[in-house]
């Protein structure tokens, strides 16, 4: 690694400078207990200041759950008029109950959206002026993960020149709240952020803080947040690192939490954005053509007994100390230990304390992304799929609403509905494979006049796969409809034939992804309830595109099961193989569909031809615009590409900032050694230059020498030496 004498010294051109502002504001703690779990009373939940009448949700809900349980009972009924035409055998029952199982989720999905179909088409499209004052203090706080500086940071920055163009800017801070790992993440998070400051002046109120250790991740993060500075601020508003959010919607979100005294969150709808590869476009138009349905359907029939999301939604601060501090579950990981979708628990510990909890899914000017391919969307399912897991031991905590329960129902489910599924179909296929193989028992013990032998209705299974088929479309068609009916959605959609067309081929692919979702998300409940922790991964945001043999290497199995799959189907019976041909057809061509699910070029080129085209997409948000435009600038300055050790080895007043900003070191215990510090330690003194020192150091070393400006200075002292060597050759 050679260096260049040029780039040596605080008056670099790379060099960073600027105030010696502090990184956060002085402390105002607030104090967070942690809540139980088996221990509440009625008389800690707080009174409503407003009364509000509750008969619009409830007839909601009536109609939601009402309707499901109708649909299921008759679903039921058909699937048991279906195999009961003989004697009904022990697996045509159990089918039947796995049927039913499933059904009720979908019957569900389907009313709830009914329901959101209505409210849209009903709603009026005017929107209220923007509020012209706010009186509270809100922070926008980002936490961020080993995430590139290039991006995280032009969103922040958009945000902040779109709250500022509202003219209401004096009433946000803003907090970038790093839980990084990564070293050179780490100093590249600092030189963006001083970067910022520089630019913007102290008048912009950023701020940044890096944490020692990231104790139960994201929600620790947040807590650490609440707790040392929460005090400042009436409410905050939590993004994700790909959350994007205007101006208006951040100031209307603020407005409507000062408006009402009873709220605790306040959740928008985020919609995807700024997607290309084929993947995230098909993500990205199904949320835009489907999310706005479920979503509103869910917010008529939730009321205020709402649901939160971790992201992109405003919160009462004090209420949110008070309330959400979150317990760890009895055990070990994965079903033990922290809380890992921590989201649902806080919103229905604020809603046990009285605190509401809503969503204004009509709020416009809030987005986030997507994963950008199919195995991108696995990774951080698996994550999703062990805490939603985890809300099993939830669930029954004292003094939880019926709603809230029914939240984590709903979550706990859609992990359980894949295996479900899965069941069900062996389950069918077995049935099928008796039909066709075994001998029917002529002479049981018991006597009978005709022999033990399992038959279907043919007519009545085909009209009930018509209707589960019709009920788990419903909220595609419904958002296609609405798309069609609202003319400027239409028009910027690519106009009505497009938007059929592109609806088509979401079903089409979808329904073809489907199975291979159920197969890894099945996997997925297995291994955990197995007891496989999964970890805490970084995201990968914008490149799907994945080494060839590694899809290969995850779809392999899928890939053969499907053969299998298909030569039974076909060997057992041909109607049981068209049956199953989309299944076999979906797993057969795992790799392929994974493999393309991550191209750039598959995404774009349907975007040429105005396919999966969202109004977005075609008009892009101004904000969107100019974050794209901040985060080219942002990779120009080359943050996330350079060494940080050697960022501050030769960067004097950034070596400054970077101790300045340090989290004050936890006290070792006599006798207690840090293995990492005592190995960067010992190779630093073995080491004769800067090059030497930092070939041989590993990660963990690397940020045992962050957190300690004695071990920095000794790499300095090595800069130093290779400066003199240097000059000394010349």
């Amino acid at each position: 690694m050679a260096l260049s004498l040029d780039t040596v010294g605080p008056d670099s051109k790379n060099a960073t400078t600027g105030r010696s502002e502090p990184g956060v504001p002085p402390e105002n703690r607030l104090d967070m207990p942690t809540q139980s779990l088996r221990r509440w009373s009625a008389s800690q939940e707080r009174k409503p200041i407003v009364e509000r009448s509750s008969s619009r949700t409830a007839l909601a809900r009536l109609f939601v759950f009402g309707g499901a349980l109708l649909l299921t009972g008759y679903g039921t009924y058909e699937m048991y008029q279906v195999v009961s035409v003989s004697r009904t055998t022990v697996l045509q029952w159990l089918l039947v109950a796995l049927f039913t199982v499933n059904f009720s989720w979908i019957a569900v999905a389907f009313t709830s959206a009914v329901l959101g179909f209505f409210a849209l088409l009903a709603q009026p499209r005017t929107r209220p002026a923007l509020p012209a004052a706010l009186g509270a203090r809100t922070a926008i706080v980002m936490p961020v993960y080993n995430e590139q500086t290039a991006r995280t940071f032009a969103a922040l920055e958009a945000i902040y020149e779109s709250v500022e163009a509202t003219g209401l800017g004096a009433h946000f801070d803003y907090f970038i709240l790093s839980d990084t790992t990564d070293p050179d993440a780490w100093v590249a998070e600092e030189r963006a952020f001083l970067d910022l400051r520089k630019r913007l002046g102290p008048q912009a109120r950023f701020y940044y803080r890096h944490r020692e250790k990231n104790h139960h991740r994201k929600a620790g993060n947040i807590a650490d947040f609440v707790t040392r500075w929460g005090g400042h601020y009436e409410h905050m508003l939590v993004l994700d690192a790909d959350s994007l959010m205007t101006g208006d919607c951040i100031v209307r979100l603020a407005a409507a939490m000062e408006a009402d005294p009873d709220a605790g969150i306040i959740q928008s709808l985020p919609l995807i954005i700024n997607r290309n590869t084929l993947f995230a476009r098909l993500q990205q138009f199904a949320a835009r053509v489907t999310g706005p349905v479920i979503a509103m359907g869910l917010s008529v029939w939730m009321g205020r007994d709402g649901n939160y999301w971790g992201h992109n939604a405003i919160i009462r601060t004090k209420a949110f100390a008070d309330q959400a501090g979150l317990p760890d579950l009895k055990g070990k990981p994965p079903l033990g230990g922290h809380i890992l979708s921590h989201d649902f628990v806080e919103a229905a510990l604020m809603r046990r304390a009285g605190w509401d909890v809503y969503m204004l899914p009509d709020l416009e000017g809030s987005y986030e992304e997507s994963p950008p391919s199919l195995i991108d969307l696995s990774a951080r399912d698996r994550r999703w799929c062990q805490g939603n897991l985890q809300h099993m031991r939830v669930i029954g905590a004292k003094g939880l609403k019926l709603p809230t329960r029914q939240h984590f129902a709903t979550g706990i489910m859609s992990y359980l509905a894949s295996p479900f599924w899965l069941f069900q179909l062996i389950v069918g296929i077995a049935l099928v494979l008796q039909t066709t193989y075994i001998r029917p028992e002529y002479f049981a013990r018991d006597f009978r006049l005709y022999p033990i032998w399992p038959r279907f209705d043919p007519e009545r299974a085909l009209a009930l796969f018509a209707l589960t088929m019709g009920i788990l479309l419903a909220p595609k068609i419904f958002g296609t409809l609405l798309v069609l009916l609202r003319g400027r959605e239409r028009r910027a959609s690519g106009g009505g034939i497009r938007v059929v067309l592109s609806s088509l081929l979401e079903i089409i692919l979808s329904a073809l992804l489907a199975p291979i979702l159920m197969l890894i998300q099945s996997g997925s409940v297995f291994q955990i309830l197995l007891g496989r922790d999964t970890g805490w991964q970084p995201q990968r945001r914008d490149d799907g595109s994945i080494p060839f043999r590694d899809i290969v290497r995850r779809h392999r199995w899928h890939t053969v099961l499907g053969a299998l799959t298909g030569i039974s189907a076909f060997m057992i019976a041909t109607s049981l193989f068209l049956w199953m041909s989309p299944t076999i057809l979906g797993l057969l061509l795992a790799i392929p569909l994974s493999w393309l699910s991550g191209q750039l070029g598959a995404g774009l080129a349907l975007k040429r031809v105005g396919l999966l085209r969202t109004p977005e997409e075609h008009e892009p948000p101004a904000i969107a615009v100019r974050a794209n435009e901040l985060q080219r600038r942002n990779a120009s300055f080359g943050f996330d590409d350079q060494d940080g050790l050697i960022a501050l080895c030769y960067d004097r007043e950034l070596r400054e900032r970077h101790a300045e900003m340090l989290s004050p070191a936890s006290r070792r215990k006599r006798g207690e050694i840090e293995t990492d510090r005592a190995l960067a330690e010992a190779k630093l003194a073995d080491a004769e230059t800067v090059e030497e020192a930092i070939g041989w150091l590993k990660p963990k070393e690397r940020v045992a020498i962050l957190k300690d400006p004695a071990l920095l200075t000794r790499l300095v002292e090595l800069g130093g030496r290779s400066v003199v060597e240097a000059k000394a050759a010349e």
